[in-house]
């Protein structure tokens, strides 16, 4: 039986059909007094419907829509409002994973954004005299940044499922550019760090008002740069970035001290954005599409898989037994993504195997009795690569679109760290994504690592956006979120909430953080009641602080109320997003 990723979910509903015989769960494992069964038929979900990290950029995906525009055509203007307000964590020198439902087709799709290494790089990129570099060092050089390809790959899916003119879609981007946006609490707060990207010579220059200060919150900041920037994408297209000035400039802000990296406006042209087939696979009574390799959005189906055959999970938001479920859940998820995941072009990732049924069920029965780090497991088939080293620094946001047609987003986008290099071109931050490599390309043993650097590979990424769907291939919801490794545990902690605990979609973003990968517990401590810390640390799960950037969940469901049908929207409370329908 075939479980590759496909693209359309005409032939994606016989291969769950196919799964669900084989897992025997036809009727769903385990159970929660809130997950009520989505009631048939209900009417196709449509939108307006945005959710994203920041109200201007809610806004101008909203104007999009009622203009006429698609999910797609508003994912262009948000992300481009984006990457001017909130420049920690997105933008055009960086990188996305789209997912697309498409209402007149029923086909789910994914894009990969992902950026990709020069053709000089080696699997040494982040040596120096023989030794890695430190993260820091490594994240401020040039070294660190890929050839961007958020813009790539949004100029694929429009031209794709775009309904406006891609040069209508960057006039709110321009004109907020031009004349100045307020400063937010968050991006101020990230403007004031005492070193790193913040402190780079290309940020202390964007970020000091005239009269020496630092910019502040509540301050009006304008980038005449970035205005010119996206008024020259207007009317060129991509090929306006990757062919011309700011390809230019963006070779040249790499190739400076310290540390210059190979990145060439020949590597830039020679980007090239991929669609890949979705993979979905069924939870309970639903239908969870991620994006494959090089994303780890496997990960998340793994871990959720898993969860279906573990009945403390269900037991609900208020349970310790579910917590200390998922924690356990998520260090056997962390050990195989960690060990087996990467570039699908350069690595054999045996996507087929880590879902296999009999491995995750074999998997799920480790989980009581684990007392530290996880081992990884051995999937069936595939080629098995070393243990990895790769550390995931983060700076990463994530919004949701839908359609009055019923057409969807679901996109993940990053910079990498905050304010990726440090380093600015045209107006904007440029990555510093290669820093998701692993460091050391080979183990102590000599295995090599899946996620080795290489020539024009892609890194693995922990972004994962979401579609939910129901067994019928109708829209039910979408959402995702930032957070580096920690997306992993962030999105299977939503879905869970939402899917099997019945949640709304806001009270399920509102839930503690629990992240478990290897040995330690990060939590929102601070979100746990004092009878959850207690009894989890009776049964070994003893919380610290996350040391992981924290989430920014955006997402909505489609359901039933006493008004009738509409999304029922989210935006995490720890970031300073909105959801909104009009």
């Amino acid at each position: 039986m075939n479980l590759l990723p496909t693209r359309s979910f005409r032939v994606l509903t016989a291969v769950v059909a196919t799964a669900l015989a084989l897992a025997g769960c036809a009727g769903g494992t385990g159970g929660s007094a809130g997950a009520a069964p989505v009631p048939a038929p209900a009417p196709a979900a449509r939108g307006p419907f945005v959710a994203a990290a920041n109200p201007l950029a809610v806004e101008a995906g909203l104007k999009v829509l009622r203009e006429g525009g698609s999910a797609v055509d508003a994912a262009v203007a948000i992300q481009a409002v984006l990457g001017l307000v909130e420049p920690q964590s997105s933008g055009l020198g960086g990188g996305a994973f789209m997912m697309v439902f498409d209402a007149a087709t029923g086909e789910v799709t994914s894009y990969d954004g992902r950026e990709t290494a020069p053709a000089a790089a080696t699997p040494e990129l982040f040596y120096e005299d023989g030794r890695p570099l430190g993260v820091g060092e490594a994240i401020l050089s040039g070294r660190s940044t890929g050839a961007p390809g958020a813009v790539a790959m949004l100029a694929m899916a429009q031209r794709a499922h775009g309904r406006l003119p891609w040069s209508a879609l960057f006039g709110d981007a321009e004109r907020l550019a031009r004349d100045g946006f307020v400063v937010s609490p968050r991006l101020a707060g990230m403007i004031a760090a005492p070193r790193g990207q913040a402190r780079s010579r290309w940020a202390n220059a964007y970020f000091t008002r005239p009269d020496g200060a630092r910019y502040a919150a509540g301050d009006v900041l304008r980038n005449p740069a970035y205005a010119e920037t996206v008024a020259e994408l207007a009317a060129g297209g991509a090929d306006a970035f990757y062919n011309g000035r700011i390809a230019r400039e963006i070779a040249a802000a790499v190739a400076q001290e310290p540390r210059p990296g190979a990145l060439t406006t020949a590597d830039i042209a020679a980007y090239a954005p991929v669609e890949r087939g979705a993979l979905c696979r069924p939870y309970r009574i639903y239908v969870v599409c991620v994006p494959p390799p090089p994303s780890s959005g496997v990960a998340v189906l793994q871990l959720l898989a898993m969860a279906e055959r573990t009945p403390d999970v269900h037991e609900g938001p208020g349970s310790v037994a579910a917590w200390t479920a998922f924690a356990q859940l998520q260090r056997l998820m962390y050990a195989d993504r960690d060990r087996y995941v990467g570039d699908p072009g350069f690595v054999g990732v045996p996507v087929q195997g880590l879902l296999d049924p009999d491995y995750v069920a074999a998997r799920a029965a480790l989980a009581p009795g684990l007392t530290g780090a996880a081992e990884s497991g051995t999937p069936p088939g595939g080629a098995f690569p070393g243990p990895d080293a790769t550390r995931e620094p983060a700076g990463t946001s994530h919004f949701v679109v839908v359609d009055a047609r019923g057409n969807a987003v679901s996109m993940t986008t990053t910079v990498e760290s905050v304010f990726g290099s440090g380093r600015m071109a045209a107006g904007f931050f440029i990555n510093n994504q290669l820093t998701d490599f692993s460091f050391t390309p080979v183990r102590p043993d000599g295995a090599p690592a899946a996620n080795a650097v290489a020539a024009g590979k892609r890194p693995r990424s922990s972004m994962s956006p979401v579609l939910i769907l129901d067994r019928d291939g109708r829209l039910l919801g979408a959402l995702g979120s930032p957070g580096g490794p920690s997306i992993l545990a962030y999105n299977a902690r939503a879905l869970i909430a939402i899917l099997d605990w019945g949640l709304p979609v806001q009270a399920a973003f509102d839930l503690p953080n629990l992240v478990a990968r290897g040995d330690g517990f990060g939590a929102d401590t601070e979100r746990f009641s004092e009878a959850l810390r207690t009894g989890l640390a009776a049964r070994g799960v003893a919380l610290q602080p996350n040391a992981s950037e924290n989430s920014g969940l955006h997402g909505a469901m489609w359901r039933q109320g006493a008004g009738g049908w509409a999304w029922d929207g989210g935006a995490d409370d720890r970031r300073e997003g909105v959801a909104r329908t009009q």
